[in-house]
């Protein structure tokens, strides 16, 4: 798989080595000072304890500049497992995937007569769905009411593809006559998502808002008020899989241009409080790409303590992938 930087708990950029399932072995996912090449990550845990954030970020994937970059965003009372559990296995399974792909074809020789890019995205649907598969029997776990979010971007030469379910989100900082522009390449799955919500109705889940919070919608069970879940594709959260929520991510494939210059994943801690254009802005304005994920994680913080000064601080967790001498 190549090198794999992670970070969850706490204030990191990158901590310890850990082990990580390959294709074809179990290699190592370390801490190097060369991650400087293709980005940065960092982590700070909120206010509410425990970091349910984890990212991760691996150079040589799947091909020589080959890049993957993943934020992961827990929620319920296990949540911070389910991230780990994502963070350690998912970029695994997604090469495992492309590998069996390859092998029905016969080669991968045979593999690069058909579109590459459509391969990447029927893997990466496959690997979600064995992903869920895998959190479901989890040894000694309970994760009926906790799951986690997930957003990756694939970089394969000149080709993005970018999945993500839930409200975690990626960003394309790209150059334009105005300066760097914020180009949203996911979508956030919420409840107020119209084609969202129908799905879930259809399943008979319950789409409403707290008195309290009358401007976040929720979704519930059809006759219990659980578990208030607020976005609507998650991994885990297995008691609303029956009532719509799904683990399919949406899958989107962007060609790179020489006006392309970054890409930032974080978790909603970051997008509540700040927007797409100020996160590209700070990210153009750090001059070392080694800071910049970390330079966006303290102005999200910072701004929390600002905007919202009695709410409680939420994980927030940054990768940042340079698209310029990766």
């Amino acid at each position: 798989m190549g090198a794999c930087f992670s970070s969850s708990a706490g204030d990191h950029q990158i901590p310890k080595v850990h082990q990580m399932q390959t294709v074809h072995e179990v290699g190592l996912c370390f801490e190097s000072e060369n991650i400087g090449k293709v980005g940065s990550l960092f982590s700070k845990v909120g206010a509410k304890g425990t970091n349910q954030d984890s990212a991760v970020l691996c150079q040589k994937y799947g091909m020589e500049d080959g890049v993957l970059g993943g934020v992961f965003d827990g929620h319920g009372v296990n949540g911070h497992e389910v991230s780990q559990i994502v963070k350690a296995r998912l970029p695994g399974l997604l090469l495992s995937q492309m590998k069996l792909l390859a092998d029905a074809h016969n080669s991968k020789k045979t593999l690069a007569m058909y579109n590459v890019v459509e391969k990447w995205k029927e893997a990466t649907v496959s690997a979600f769905k064995a992903m869920d598969k895998e959190i479901k029997f989890t040894p000694n776990s309970d994760f009926k009411a906790s799951g986690t979010t997930a957003v990756l971007v694939i970089k394969q030469g000149e080709d993005l593809v970018i999945a993500n379910l839930g409200d975690s989100r990626a960003v394309l900082g790209t150059v334009t006559n105005h300066g760097i522009v914020a180009l949203p390449l996911t979508i956030d799955h919420k409840p107020s998502v119209a084609d969202e919500a129908e799905r879930i109705k259809q399943c008979n889940g319950r789409v409403l808002a707290l008195a309290k919070e009358p401007h976040i919608l929720r979704l519930w069970l059809p006759f219990e008020d659980v578990p208030g879940l607020a976005m609507t594709r998650a991994l885990g959260d297995f008691q609303l899989k029956s009532h719509g929520v799904i683990p399919v991510p949406e899958i989107l494939h962007h060609r790179i241009s020489p006006a392309d210059q970054f890409v930032v994943l974080a978790t909603d801690g970051v997008w509540d409080v700040l927007s797409n254009e100020r996160v590209m802005s700070i990210a153009s304005s750090v001059e070392n790409k080694e800071g910049v994920a970390e330079a966006i994680v303290h102005a999200a913080t910072a701004e929390w303590k600002t905007k919202y000064p009695n709410a409680t601080i939420d994980d927030c967790t940054v990768v940042y992938l340079s698209l310029k001498d990766a």
